[in-house]
């Protein structure tokens, strides 16, 4: 039975997970150099029209159609066909179908604009449109059906609360692809790339943080304790999670940074989304601790190890995808853990693999990078003939 209540909250939080895509590419602009601000913004702009449509025809169906061997969904709802206005029984039974349809649509829209940190001011537009279409289309349908659509990792006993896997851990092992795959940027081990605009990255901070409460809090599908519970758990994580990262910085490396205190906010949210309906506000301090803590040496770890993960989206989105996933089997009596160890392995090994062709086949077929003058030059003019800023 359809409840107005439910159903006028998950819409509200339908719109707030849509605000964190262009909340994102506010976050990413401020954090690239000036002559690739809008290059940014865009890629998660364009996001929004691309991947709503590849959801509306097919990615829905394939992530929430009736299952096919535990692996993907039929094309039953292919272009909305057949998707009627009563509840769906097995996924929100509160809801009218549609409303359920359109709230998953956000977390397919906001994925892969994640990814876009890691190979931000190197890669064509028209190989980022390519690659973004066909990684939803391969990567983020079949692991949304195998967890939250009845596919196998669901029947196993995998829990993924509102995207630590389907969304966090997937985009990023296939940003450390793509940012190996790309290459480093000109220039990235003589000089460092300093953000050009901090201000802007703590107002696409907070733009997120906003939108993360519809993301987490609304994976409850209803007005009930565990969507309290989650809202509580989203901000505790993410201030907590702020602090440690601070703190961290300032006994490394002398001073704490607006940037490391964004930073530290995203690593809590991204690391508590898995398991944000299922331990206490305890367990999110917990949580938001090691979230701060662990991303934080995780990002400066890619130095180490020489990949340009331009955004850290790695060490941010992955670890902590991955961590909270792991961290919800060992703070939850209802999560049990070697099945959320085999969802996170699962995830990023088939991540890691489909990703690694995908950009090969878009390389061969378009050219995945720009050419060194463009990019010396900046893509906000040689791929988009604009400017972010008209100076003089």
């Amino acid at each position: 039975m359809v409840d107005k209540g439910d159903t006028l909250f998950l819409l509200i939080s339908a719109a707030l997970v849509l605000l964190m895509t262009p909340a994102l590419a506010v976050f990413y602009g401020g954090l690239v150099r000036r002559k690739n601000v809008l290059s940014v913004i865009i890629q998660s702009l364009f996001m929004i029209s691309l991947v709503t449509l590849e959801w509306i025809y097919v990615g829905y169906s394939l992530s929430f159609g009736p299952d096919i061997h535990g692996i993907i969904g039929s094309l039953k709802y292919w272009a909305l066909r057949g998707l009627g206005f009563s509840p769906n029984s097995h996924y929100a039974s509160t809801v009218p179908e549609p409303v359920f349809m359109i709230y998953q649509g956000m977390f397919a829209v906001i994925t892969p604009a994640l990814i876009t940190g890691a190979f931000a001011e190197r890669v064509r537009f028209r190989a980022f449109v390519l690659f973004s279409l066909l990684w939803a289309l391969l990567v983020y349908n079949p692991l949304c059906h195998w967890i939250w659509g009845g596919g196998w990792l669901s029947r196993l006993g995998t829990l993924d609360f509102a995207g630590g896997l389907v969304v966090h851990a997937s985009c990023g092992a296939a940003a450390l692809v793509m940012a190996l795959v790309a290459g480093a940027r000109k220039g990235s081990k003589q000089e460092p790339f300093i953000p050009h605009n901090l201000p802007l990255t703590v107002i696409g901070t907070g733009l997120l943080w906003f939108g993360w409460f519809g993301f987490n809090a609304g994976s409850a599908l209803a007005v009930n304790h565990t969507a309290i519970q989650a809202f509580i758990n989203t901000h505790t994580a993410a201030a907590t999670g702020m602090l440690f990262w601070v703190l961290a910085e300032w006994l490394k490396q002398g001073k704490p940074t607006t940037l490391g205190a964004c930073s530290g906010a995203i690593a809590g949210l991204a690391t508590i989304t898995p398991a944000a309906g299922f331990v206490s506000t305890q367990g999110a301090v917990l949580i938001g601790s090691l979230a701060g803590t662990v991303c934080y040496f995780a990002v400066l770890a890619k130095n180490r190890l020489g990949y340009d993960d331009a955004l850290d989206v790695v060490g941010i989105h992955g670890v902590g995808g991955v961590l909270g996933t792991l961290l919800a089997g060992l703070l939850s009596p209802q999560v049990r853990f070697f099945p959320q160890v085999i969802g996170a392995v699962a995830t990023v090994t088939y991540t890691l693999g489909v990703t690694f062709f995908l950009a090969k086949v878009v390389d061969l077929l378009v050219g995945l990078r720009v050419d060194e003058e463009t990019e010396y030059t900046g893509l906000d003019i040689t791929e988009h003939g604009e400017e972010a800023y008209v100076l003089g």
